[in-house]
């Protein structure tokens, strides 16, 4: 395991303070005072599938906007699974657009926002789907995810893409797709992204 606030050794340490040469779009970014600032789509230059995603985020101390314009940012899995990011503290909007929901398939179980400004942290458990060859589904896509320590989705079972206009369905893809964090307009901080691929139950094996 990582010291407090540091990755553990066999992760993949996307962001740490210093730099985002590990991601496409960066230019569009700042990065100040062991943080970065968001200014545009960052899309990481490697493909995961299975993993254990953590990452840190503050919505904007200065509130502007109301429901979807407070805020606003999100990490999509494989480019397409959209896990919200929002200042929900004290704003309403749509039920599964909130902080913490599976964009526009599922709310959180509970919101555990802190303040605006505050740091918050995601540790996500994503188990990427897989395809037949002719394009069906052959495993849906799962996610399990604690905001700010606390489990607001327990292994949910992703329907598929997660869109804002068109109802979730799959499409075929590779078994590994880049990340990509998304950029609403909001400068919404980030800090301590890592990544740990190829995490696996041991079913009926013995550890």
């Amino acid at each position: 395991p990582g010291s407090p606030g540091k990755a553990p050794a066999d992760a993949v340490v996307l962001f740490d303070g210093k730099d985002l040469t590990a991601w496409k779009g960066a230019e569009k970014w700042t990065v100040q005072d062991g943080y970065a600032i968001c200014g545009g789509n960052l899309t990481s230059k490697q493909a995961f599938g299975d993993c254990q995603l953590h990452l840190e985020f503050a919505t904007p101390e200065k509130v502007e906007g109301e429901g979807q314009g407070r805020g606003n940012s999100g990490v999509y899995l494989m480019g397409q699974y959209e896990v919200q990011i929002l200042d929900s503290f004290g704003n309403t909007t749509y039920f599964d657009g909130q902080c913490g929901s599976i964009y526009k398939q599922q709310p959180p179980m509970v919101n555990v926002c802190r303040k605006p400004g505050e740091w918050q942290t995601y540790e996500i458990a994503f188990t990427a789907p897989r395809f037949n060859d002719d394009g069906s589904v052959k495993n849906p896509g799962f996610i399990t995810l604690l905001h700010n320590g606390v489990l607001i989705h327990n292994h949910f079972q992703l329907q598929g893409t997660t869109s804002y206009t068109e109802a979730p369905k799959y499409h075929k893809h590779a078994d590994k797709e880049p990340l990509l964090i998304q950029f609403h307009g909001n400068p919404v901080k980030f800090r301590n992204i890592w990544l740990r691929e190829n995490i696996h139950a041991l079913v009926g094996k013995k550890p």
